[in-house]
C-alpha cells in the first residue's frame, strides 16, 4: 500500500468538507466532546510526553498544557450554539423592505502550525476552535517537540476521522511542502523570522493568517508596590517552564528608589521556590534543545550575573538568572530571550519607563505593577501591546474570555474563546428582500428622483 501523501490528505480533508458534515452544529458539538473526552482520558500519556520533551513538572504540565485546554473546549461547546446562529442586524433606509442578516460560516481547511514551548495548548486550543467554526484541521506539531508531536498523530489517528482532523509530522522540508498547498486559512504560533516565510507562502493563493508570534514583554516595577507580592508573582511567571513562554516577562523596568530592595526580594524568591540548586528541584523544567541551551548560554557574558549562571550542557539546566549591567543594544536586550534570564533595568522617573518601552517594537504582553491608578491608566493609554496585566503576569493566557493575539511585531490576529470562533469564521451577510411587491425609485430614468435619493441617505 502507498503512502498517504500531503496532497492526498488535503485533498481527503475538502472531500470531507464539501459534504457538509462540519456545518452541522450538532455534530460540532459532538467533536468537541469527543476532544475533551480524549484529553481526559488521555491525560498521563500527554503529560509524560511533555516530560520527555522538557522536562515539564506534573503541575505545570497539567495547568498550561491540559487544563487550559480542556476549559476552552468546554467553553466552545457551552456557547456554540449561540456563536453560529443567524442574526438580525438593522437595515439602511434604502434597502428597505430588505431585512438584513449575518451568519458565521466555516472557512474549509486549515492548516494548524504549533510551537515547540506548549506544544500541546498551543496545537489543541486552536484545533477546537478551528473544529467549533466547523472546519477540517491538518496539524504540523513542532519537530522540537517529538514525543509530544507523536502523542498528538497518536491520538488523533486513533479517534478522529483523517478526513476531519489529520496529523503530520517531520522538519523543514515537510513544513514546506505543507506551505506550497493552497489551504483557506494558516494559523501559525512561533518566531517572526518563520511567521515572515509562512506570510509570503500564503500570499501566493491570497491565504488569510493568524500569525501568534513574541517579542520582549516588558515588566515595569513602580516604586508604589507591595515588593513581596511582586516578587512572588514575577518569579514565578518569569521561570514557570524555564522561562520558555511567549508572554514571559522578558526584561524588568525598576524604579531606581526601590532597585536593591526588589532585587534582594526576587533573589530570596527564586531560593524559595526552587532551593539553593535549582538543578535538583523537581518544580523547574529544562531547556527544549542545545541549540537554544546554546543561545541563551551566550547572553550570559553580555552583563553581570546577579543570581543563577549556572548550566549543565547535558542536562540542558540553566539556573533561574537574574542579570544588570547590560547594555541595551546588546543582543540579551534586542532579542526574545525565551528562557530564563531576567534582566534587570532601573529607570529614574516614571515617563522613562514608557519611553524605553516605546521606543522599542510593540511587544505581546506588557506587565506593570503599582498601586497607582493613575499610572495604571497612563500605561494602557500610552503604550501599545498584545494585552496589558496589571499587577499580575502571565495569568492573561487562562481566560478563554480575553481574546489573546499581538499586535505589529508581536503577531496578527487573535484567539481564545469567541475571538478563536471568529478567527476561523467567515461572517457572511445577508440581505433577504420581497417579491410581494417591487419599489421602482432605483430604475432608470432617473429623471426627478436624484432629490428623494439623497434623502434616503
Amino acid at each position: 500500500m502507498e503512502p498517504v501523501t500531503i496532497p492526498d490528505i488535503i485533498e481527503n480533508q475538502k472531500r470531507f468538507f464539501q459534504s457538509g458534515a462540519t456545518k452541522d452544529i450538532r455534530f460540532r458539538q459532538e467533536q468537541l466532546k469527543k476532544l475533551h473526552g480524549i484529553i481526559r482520558r488521555e491525560e498521563g500519556f500527554i503529560i509524560d510526553a511533555l516530560k520527555k520533551d522538557m522536562a515539564k513538572p506534573t503541575l505545570e504540565a497539567y495547568a498550561s498544557e491540559i487544563a487550559v485546554t480542556l476549559n476552552e473546549i468546554k467553553y466552545a461547546f457551552k456557547n456554540l450554539a449561540s456563536w453560529s446562529r443567524v442574526r438580525r442586524v438593522m437595515t439602511t433606509l434604502p434597502l428597505l423592505p430588505s431585512g438584513s442578516f449575518t451568519v458565521p460560516e466555516p472557512l474549509g481547511v486549515v492548516l494548524i502550525v504549533a510551537p515547540w514551548n506548549y506544544p500541546f495548548q498551543l496545537t489543541m486550543v486552536p484545533l477546537a476552535a478551528a473544529m467549533a467554526a466547523g472546519n477540517c484541521a491538518l496539524i504540523k506539531p513542532s519537530e522540537l517537540a517529538p514525543y509530544t508531536g507523536m502523542a498528538i498523530e497518536e491520538l488523533v489517528a486513533r479517534y478522529l476521522d483523517p478526513g476531519y482532523v489529520s496529523v503530520v509530522n517531520g522538519g523543514p522540508d515537510v513544513s514546506k511542502e505543507l506551505l506550497a498547498q493552497r489551504f483557506d486559512h494558516i494559523f501559525f504560533t512561533g518566531s517572526a523570522r518563520v511567521a515572515r516565510i509562512i506570510m509570503q507562502a500564503a500570499s501566493r493563493y491570497l491565504t488569510p493568517v493568524t500569525l501568534e508570534l513574541g517579542g520582549k514583554s516588558p515588566c515595569i516595577v513602580d516604586r508604589d508596590v507591595k515588593i513581596e507580592y511582586a516578587a512572588r508573582r514575577i518569579t514565578w511567571a518569569k521561570f514557570f517552564n524555564a522561562g520558555q513562554t511567549c508572554v514571559a516577562p522578558d526584561y524588568l523596568l525598576v524604579d531606581e528608589h526601590i532597585r536593591d530592595k526588589f532585587v534582594d526580594a526576587l533573589k530570596k524568591t527564586i531560593i524559595r521556590f526552587y532551593g539553593t540548586d535549582p538543578k535538583e528541584s523537581p518544580y523547574y523544567a529544562r531547556i527544549i534543545n542545545r541549540s537554544h541551551f546554546d543561545r541563551l548560554l551566550s547572553y550570559m557574558d553580555q552583563g553581570n550575573i546577579i543570581i543563577g549562571g549556572q548550566a549543565l550542557a547535558q542536562d540542558l539546566y540553566i539556573a533561574p538568572t537574574l542579570m544588570d549591567n547590560m547594555a541595551v543594544t546588546s543582543p540579551v536586550m534586542q532579542e526574545e530571550i525565551f528562557g530564563p534570564i531576567l534582566p534587570v533595568i532601573t529607570y529614574r522617573e516614571f515617563p522613562d519607563a514608557l519611553d524605553f518601552v516605546n521606543s522599542r517594537p510593540k511587544p505581546l504582553a506588557l506587565y506593570l505593577f503599582t498601586s497607582d491608578n493613575k499610572k495604571q491608566d497612563r500605561v494602557r493609554e500610552g503604550t501599545s501591546s498584545g494585552g496589558y496585566c496589571i499587577n499580575d503576569a502571565l495569568v492573561q493566557l487562562v481566560s478563554p474570555y480575553l481574546p489573546f493575539g499581538g499586535v505589529g511585531e508581536s503577531g496578527m490576529g487573535l484567539y481564545h474563546g469567541k475571538a478563536g470562533f471568529d478567527t476561523f469564521s467567515h461572517m457572511k451577510s445577508i440581505v433577504r428582500n420581497t417579491l410581494h411587491y417591487d419599489i421602482p425609485l432605483r430604475y432608470v430614468p432617473y429623471r426627478f428622483k436624484l432629490g428623494l435619493v439623497k434623502w434616503l441617505f
